[in-house]
């Protein structure tokens, strides 16, 4: 029964391809830090800027969903070839911080609450907005609004762009499985009769 359930598991995991991978910076109201990988980010907003979170249901402790929910803030970050083993350990059930657990590098920016990760290029501060429970399985959604970004220069075009290949960021897919991605084309906006152009 076990191994049909764990299959059930890797498999629905899987069938939505590669996810972003982003860990999540929080520390609570004493002062004690968490960092924990998520793949679950989506975009939901440009005016403002807003993200959304699914975390599952909060039916045992979660510390970064606690955390957020106690404090009001978090931040994003993506995940390099450089550390990705060490993102990949921040799962673990750890009794104090995972920054320290794992050898991570906290990092804080501005005055900002919750901590960055050093390593990371792309880094997202976050405010919770909103906090949403699913009717059909008690997942929580959280909705947050960006405060600050800090992006290193290599990442950001002049556009506004990302390039997430310059960055080097890590995507995943399932629970245990990490890419790097490799752009096949840039293409131009898509209008009837109109020609694909590749931008650069």
């Amino acid at each position: 029964m076990q191994k049909e359930s764990s299959y059930r598991r890797d498999l629905i995991n899987s069938l939505a391809g590669y996810k972003s991978l982003n860990l999540i910076g929080t520390k609570n109201e004493h002062g004690v830090t968490n960092v924990s990988p998520f793949s679950q980010i989506f975009h939901i907003g440009a005016t403002p800027p807003l993200v959304g979170i699914l975390f599952r249901p909060h039916t045992v402790e979660r510390h970064t969903f606690e955390n957020i929910l106690n404090t009001g803030f978090f931040t994003l970050n993506h995940v390099t070839p450089a550390f990705y083993k060490e993102a990949h350990q921040t799962a673990a059930r750890y009794e104090g911080s995972e920054f320290e657990g794992t050898g991570l590098e906290e990092e804080y920016l501005g005055d900002f609450h919750a901590p960055f990760v050093k390593l990371s290029p792309l880094k997202v501060a976050c405010r919770l907005a909103e906090r949403i429970t699913l009717q059909i399985n008690g997942t929580e959604l959280i909705i947050a609004e960006i405060q600050d970004i800090y992006v290193d220069d290599k990442g950001l075009r002049k556009d506004g762009s990302l390039d997430l290949n310059a960055l080097e960021t890590v995507t995943n897919t399932g629970l245990d499985e990490y890419h790097i991605g490799q752009r096949l084309a840039r293409l131009s906006y898509p209008k009837p009769g109109k020609h694909l152009e590749e931008l650069l």
